[in-house]
């Protein structure tokens, strides 16, 4: 009966140790969101925050780390594959120029402006 309460305590000790990371990340997620990092760099530094916290998860709370079918694990890094395509659905669906071709705006008026002059008033007196 020792042995069995032994190794309910270790199990007990490791969830409240990613419990506190898990804490701990939240607060470091929060600090990260007021800051500006630059550009494309929040949504990264985001993302690696948000991997670490949800790993951690996986691997302790829905027991992965302790997993031995080789199935489970193709069929998790099959969804790992999806969700990267899915994240980068909408940088391929943006990007549909080729580099250095103007896009133009039509003004009111019907004439062809570039970008940088649409704001401008092209009405005689102005």
């Amino acid at each position: 009966m020792d042995g069995a309460y032994s190794d309910i305590s270790k199990h007990i000790r490791v969830y409240m140790m990613v419990f506190a990371a898990l804490s701990a990340g939240t607060i470091i997620t929060v600090a990260a969101s007021r800051f500006d990092f630059g550009g494309h760099l929040n949504v990264v530094v985001a993302l690696a925050i948000a991997v670490v916290k949800a790993s951690l998860v996986a691997a302790i709370f829905m027991h992965l780390k302790w997993e031995r079918s080789l199935w489970i694990w193709y069929s998790l890094a099959l969804c790992g594959v999806f969700f990267a395509c899915l994240l980068a659905l909408p940088v391929i669906t943006t990007h549909d120029h080729p580099a250095l071709t103007e896009t133009k705006t039509w003004d009111v008026t019907g004439n062809e402006v570039a970008p940088e002059h649409a704001g401008e008033s092209h009405a005689p007196g102005h």
